[in-house]
């Protein structure tokens, strides 16, 4: 059975900077980091192609996180920099086929979810 699990979550001050953890990721899966807040909808943060070639990011991230695949490992890191208070949530990884990829910020193509790792950046 597939199984996620997501490190890395912590509290940090504004400006700080957070390092996740997925681990469990097949090669031919399509990845993807979500979040969501109290009161909010799960959103797309970052994804990765297959093979680890292609990435996706949304416009709230851009130059501020990286995704990234070790594939020898099965695990890929989302590194997040210059943290403000509205990345406040908790964060899940997931996995879909490589069909998720088409939108890959879109929840509804990914079927195997971790359990989420909490970040709180405060000002």
């Amino acid at each position: 059975q597939d199984h996620l699990v997501e490190s890395g979550g912590d509290s940090v001050q504004t400006g700080g900077s957070l390092t996740l953890t997925c681990e469990g990721v097949k090669y031919i899966d399509c990845m993807g980091w979500f979040r969501q807040s109290p009161g909010k909808e799960r959103e797309g943060v970052a994804a990765n192609y297959p093979g680890g070639t292609e990435k996706f990011y949304a416009d709230s991230v851009k130059g501020r996180f990286t995704i990234s695949r070790d594939l020898a490992k099965n695990k890929v890191v989302l590194q997040m920099n210059s943290l403000q208070p509205e990345d406040t949530a908790t964060y899940y990884c997931a996995t879909g086929p490589g069909s998720a990829c088409v939108q890959p910020l879109d929840v509804a193509g990914y079927n195997v979810w971790g359990r989420g790792t909490q970040v709180t950046v405060s000002s």
